[in-house]
């Protein structure tokens, strides 16, 4: 066996060694969700030394990506939130056929770092937790974030804790701005609240979690698709799902 072909099938990424075989490397172009950075960007360059391929990931909230993916710019794949593939207009940019689901993880609730964790464990203690709360901080213009809202609206407290959110633009933001003392809780998917500076207070209660999942899909007009393919082969390796649950997120 090659050298190459050894280290890969080691590291659990034979099926993605097309340049090896005589086919060129290709820039990939990829849309990815905002909760999935640090995940991709521990993934990305594994991929790229391995393969030969090149990355050029874009993250960003749900809306965003739809946005982008419905603007007509040319990509080569999504690794999104499935909320992107329900949206009609965004779905028609993808190839037919089903997507693949590369991670999926529940939501959590995070306190600065020493600070006395809450009760998160019921939906009563969880209600009192959020109305006691002085700050409260998530990424409302996400597939999370709408989430989140509709557990507020559930609990009947959507208007108590409008004047109470501190309102982030990217994901990393919430941990850090918890971490900081802006806001006393944090509250969002848990790979993004393990963070440092932030302790996890706990899941959602059982009879409001949910997860939220991760698909994968080629882009319907690609010239890509074979280097695209093998991204998506290579994130459901068991070398991939070892730095899925490394990241706080579980694969699949």
């Amino acid at each position: 066996m090659p050298i190459l072909a050894a280290i890969a099938s080691v590291l659990g990424l034979a099926p993605v060694l097309s340049p090896i075989g005589g086919l060129h490397a290709a820039e990939l172009k990829v849309l990815a969700g905002g909760s999935l950075t640090s995940v991709l960007n521990e993934l990305g360059p594994q991929f790229e030394r391995a393969s030969g391929h090149k990355l050029v990931i874009y993250f960003d909230s749900t809306p965003n990506l739809i946005k982008l993916a419905t603007s007509g710019d040319p990509f080569d794949l999504g690794v999104v939130p499935a909320d992107v593939f329900r949206d009609a207009a965004a779905r028609a940019r993808f190839a037919p056929g089903p997507t693949i689901d590369i991670a999926h993880v529940g939501y959590g609730v995070a306190v600065r770092a020493g600070a006395p964790k809450p009760d998160v464990g019921t939906p009563d203690a969880f209600k009192k937790t959020l109305l006691d709360a002085k700050s409260i901080t998530f990424l409302p213009a996400s597939a999370a974030g709408a989430y989140i809202l509709k557990v507020f609206e559930r609990l009947g407290i959507g208007e108590a804790m409008k004047a109470k959110t501190i309102v982030q633009t990217a994901p990393a933001q919430i941990p850090q701005a918890v971490a900081r003392g802006d806001a006393e809780l944090g509250i969002f998917v848990v790979n993004v609240l393990t963070a440092p500076g932030v302790e996890l207070a706990g899941p959602f209660p059982a009879e409001l979690q949910q997860e939220l999942v991760f698909a994968a899909g080629i882009a319907a007009d690609t010239r890509e698709a074979a280097a695209a393919g093998a991204f998506i082969d290579y994130l459901t390796t068991p070398a991939a799902a070892s730095v899925i649950k490394a990241r706080g997120m579980n694969p699949g």
